[in-house]
């Protein structure tokens, strides 16, 4: 397949979860929440020369690659690997920018504050939760150990099966838990299927897993679990 119906090809699937388009870069830390949040998820495919409607317009192709190279290796940490093609299309240069999904966690260096981490979700960028972090935390040193549960999460349950879904800082309220502990738990329950997390750009909820009667038995009866968390 040539570059110009690579391209096409690409552009007529729009962006979602594994694709974005970008009119231009004027801000390499901004790129770097790409490239770390496509790291960070399942990889994917920055189209640089492209409007968000599929237009091809066209890239400065050495200034456009001094403004990845800047988000990948100087505004995110660790640095973030990818591969650069460029394709004439229209009479236009478009990049494409590679990203595979990574093994390690990628942060991105903030103008103040700490580093974030940001994740896909279908087309949107989202910044990690709190809660996500802490499950990529524990699931380095998750095999092998056994979760029980007691009053605190039966209330949980109990919550969400009366109500639907739950945020953050109503478990902490309806638990009367530290954040710390709040946030361990939740996590646990992701990582053994109990809940499942609903990311979106107004926040993250938290739902019962089709598998949450299933999960709780194994739980219950400590058999070993796996891990299925990304």
């Amino acid at each position: 397949m040539n570059s110009r119906d690579h391209i096409y090809r690409l552009i007529a699937q729009g962006e979602h979860q594994e694709l974005d388009f970008k009119y231009e870069m004027n801000d390499s830390r901004k790129i770097a929440r790409t490239l770390s949040a496509f790291a960070n998820t399942d990889g994917g495919r920055l189209l640089v020369g492209v409007k968000d409607n599929g237009k091809i317009v066209g890239v400065d192709t050495q200034e456009e690659i001094y403004m990845v190279e800047a988000a990948a290796q100087v505004f995110s940490t660790p640095e973030v690997n990818f591969q650069g093609k460029l394709h004439e299309v229209e009479g236009k240069d478009v990049l494409e920018v590679i990203i595979q999904k990574s093994e390690e966690k990628h942060y991105v260096k903030e103008e103040t504050g700490p580093a974030l981490a940001y994740i896909r979700k279908g087309d949107m960028t989202l910044k990690a939760s709190s809660v996500l972090i802490r499950i990529w935390h524990m699931k380095k040193n998750i095999k092998g150990q056994n979760f029980t549960y007691g009053s605190k999460e039966e209330l949980l349950f109990k919550y969400l099966k009366e109500h639907g879904e739950i945020s953050f800082n109503k478990y902490c309220k309806i638990s009367k838990q530290h954040y710390k502990k709040a946030m361990n738990t939740l996590a646990r329950l992701v990582i053994w299927n109990v809940i499942e997390m609903d990311e979106t750009e107004k926040g993250v909820r938290y739902i019962l897993s089709i598998e949450h009667d299933r999960a709780l038995k194994k739980l219950e009866h400590k058999e070993d679990t796996e891990v299925q968390v990304h």
